[in-house]
């Protein structure tokens, strides 16, 4: 072995046996109680303000009963805007880890779940499904689900065995540039969809805009599920993550499998932007900015980057989606619309902080 190859393995055996810094386990803990406290005001607040007492006290008489109680309060709170928070948490937080995992991955600031491509493949799944109201047999959920999940995982495919074609090696640079090929090619699809789509114009362009206002239950199953399943293993990858923020053929020299990882990374980060698409449409800066937020915060090492990105990414989005709701109440605004707004303004503070401390560096 190379000296310098010696130099990077002996870095990441002593960064495994370090133990995590003291302020860390008070860093996660100040996030959760952020994030039930926004989700408590979420939930309390709309276009139909629910005091917090009355909230609790439906709550606990629903878990008690097992039935919604009478009145147009109950119904509003339990079967509208409980799974809708769930579902907005849920998103946030997965669009958040992905684009961690991305940014480490590819070793670009710039980058996100997004950037594979994969997210215009799910878009255009859906709005094909919408404009000629297709259907799947026996699909216990709405069919704009499927047909973004099945797209994406099509698109992810078309991609990595197109960069596979060109570069054997699925170097970084031919992944970035097959995704903004594909996602170019998908959105002059989704623009000849729309063409042919009639009276269906108006609901297609509000759900590209990004939308969780049909948000129930099972929606939030299969969120938390895909979450939990694709999550473990990104975060499980946490190590390699670290490992390929010095390069990937130094990453290979210190024993990680590069392929492997990518691919595992890839299809993860996938199936997530796929049913996150499917369920709340195209929402932007999501995955671009919180991880930026949760790095200012927790440092650029993955094993704290990833857990910190999972809460920043659900509050985010559940504010995003509170200002969506009460901004122009009762009139609803798209939660993709004020996550490009806030997203980019925020993004640009970051980009001119960040370029301004490497000045004075």
């Amino acid at each position: 072995m190379i000296p310098k190859e010696r130099i990077f393995l002996s870095f990441f055996q002593k960064r495994r046996k370090m133990k995590q810094p003291k302020h860390v386990f008070a860093v996660y803990t100040g996030l959760a109680l952020v994030l039930m406290a926004v989700i408590a005001l979420c939930v309390c607040e709309g276009s139909v303000i629910i005091p917090l007492e009355t909230t609790w006290k439906i709550i606990m008489e629903y878990l008690q009963s097992g039935s919604i109680p009478k009145g147009g309060t109950a119904a509003i709170l339990l079967s509208v805007r409980i799974p809708r928070v769930f579902c907005v948490a849920l998103v946030g937080a997965s669009l958040s880890l992905c684009g961690a995992a991305m940014q480490g991955l590819l070793r670009n600031p710039l980058a996100d779940g997004s950037t594979l491509g994969v997210s215009a493949g799910a878009s255009l799944g859906a709005v094909v499904s919408l404009a000629f109201s297709l259907s799947i047999p026996r699909f216990p959920l709405a069919s704009t689900m499927g047909f973004a999940m099945l797209f994406a995982f099509v698109s992810l495919m078309l991609i990595l065995s197109l960069a596979y074609t060109l570069d054997r090696s699925l170097a970084t640079n031919s992944i970035i540039l097959i995704g903004v090929i594909f996602s170019m090619f998908a959105s002059s699809l989704m623009s000849l969809v729309i063409s042919f789509a009639g009276d269906r114009i108006c609901s297609i362009t509000f759900w590209t805009m990004g939308s969780l206002s049909g948000a129930n239950y099972p929606s939030a199953a299969i969120l938390l599920t895909a979450l939990v399943l694709c999550g473990a293993v990104i975060l499980k990858h946490a190590e390699e993550l670290n490992a390929f923020a010095v390069g990937e053929e130094n990453a290979a020299h210190i024993g990680v499998n590069v392929r492997r990882v990518k691919l595992w990374l890839l299809i993860c980060v996938s199936v997530l932007i796929g049913v996150c698409v499917s369920i709340g449409g195209s929402i932007a800066f999501v995955g671009l900015v919180t991880p930026h937020m949760a790095r200012m915060l927790v440092g650029p090492n993955h094993h704290r980057l990833l857990p910190a990105s999972l809460f920043f990414g659900a509050i985010f989005l559940l504010l995003a989606d509170l200002l969506a709701r009460c901004l122009l109440r009762p009139v609803e605004l798209s939660i993709g619309v004020v996550t490009s707004l806030v997203g980019a303004v925020t993004f640009v503070l970051i980009f001119y902080r960040t370029r301004k401390g490497s000045a004075g560096c």
